[in-house]
């Protein structure tokens, strides 16, 4: 890949979970950010840990030489006024601007069971009906057009136990909304997990993807949330999900297919683990060595 368009960052959660603070509570705000500059990334995402002030936020990140690349919102288009998400999200994008970002991830939370420590993530996921798949591209290519006058890209997080979890689902966002105001956030471990194809995906839609998240899956550990009825979170725990280089899937077509389309912007490793069983820092390591043999960036 060419070197001068991609940027490598790393996410966060793999040293305090966001949905689950006991895991990696132990592990501070600046262990975190150093040992991501340490195993040679230059960007990351905003974790729960991070200072709420932008000015003291940036000014531990330009000490390492990290930049904020993106940050997720939970949108939720279907059971909120709308003009209360349009505020969270005008805050949100007037945060990420003051670090210095241009992203900003968007997932719909909206009967979301990703979040649901006894739910059965396979069983359970909500389904939209045809009224809510308007309300909800209507309501996307809303917060798209206000982070384009804001100067942000909107890019959705497709996301395992929420409304748009399938390749179908994937598509049917992308046909009802606005390719000018709305992007895709390609996450491989979320499709791999639901057993889709990820890199048709990819294919179809790589013209409109502006972020990338390189997160790899244990099918072994995929296999026991089916079969036990696991949620999304057990999953988790259990090490569903892991750093490139350390599951099953090749990143090499992947990498290939955004070379081809002309792929400008972060790719941020992202792979939720317990860092009592996965050292962050080993892992980080391992996922920058990989994406070095197989990116050659």
């Amino acid at each position: 890949m060419d070197k001068s368009k991609i940027k490598l960052g790393i996410a966060p959660i793999a040293w305090t979970n966001d949905d689950m603070p006991d895991l990696g509570s132990e592990n501070t705000f600046e262990q975190c950010v150093s040992e991501m500059a340490l195993a040679g990334f230059t960007g990351c995402e905003v974790g729960n840990k991070y200072p709420k002030d932008a000015a003291a936020l940036k000014k531990a990140l330009d000490l390492r030489g990290l930049t904020i690349a993106n940050q997720w919102f939970s949108s939720f288009t279907l059971t909120k006024d709308m003009q209360e998400v349009e505020k969270d999200f005008i805050a949100q994008c007037n945060f990420l601007k003051a670090v210095g970002a241009k992203t900003i991830g968007a997932s719909e939370q909206s009967y979301s069971i990703q979040g649901q420590m006894n739910t059965p993530v396979f069983e359970n996921k909500y389904v939209m009906n045809g009224k809510e798949w308007e309300k909800f591209a209507k309501g996307m290519n809303r917060l798209g057009e206000i982070a384009n006058s804001m100067g942000m890209n909107l890019v959705y997080h497709h996301h395992m136990g929420t409304v748009v979890q399938t390749a179908d689902e994937v598509d049917k966002m992308m046909d009802m909304t606005d390719a000018n105001k709305f992007s895709l956030l390609f996450d491989s471990g979320h499709l791999a997990y639901c057993g889709e194809d990820y890199l048709a995906v990819l294919k179809k839609h790589a013209n409109r993807v502006k972020h990338v998240h390189l997160k790899d899956i244990r099918p072994n550990v995929v296999e026991k949330v089916k079969r036990e009825k696991l949620s999304f979170l057990q999953g988790v725990r259990e090490g569903a999900f892991t750093v490139p280089g350390d599951g099953c899937i090749d990143f090499a077509p992947i990498f290939d297919i955004l070379d081809k389309s002309g792929y400008e912007g972060w790719m941020i490793v992202e792979a939720e683990q317990d860092p009592a069983k996965a050292n962050p820092l080993e892992y980080a390591i391992k996922a920058r060595k990989y994406i070095a043999e197989k990116a050659k960036i």
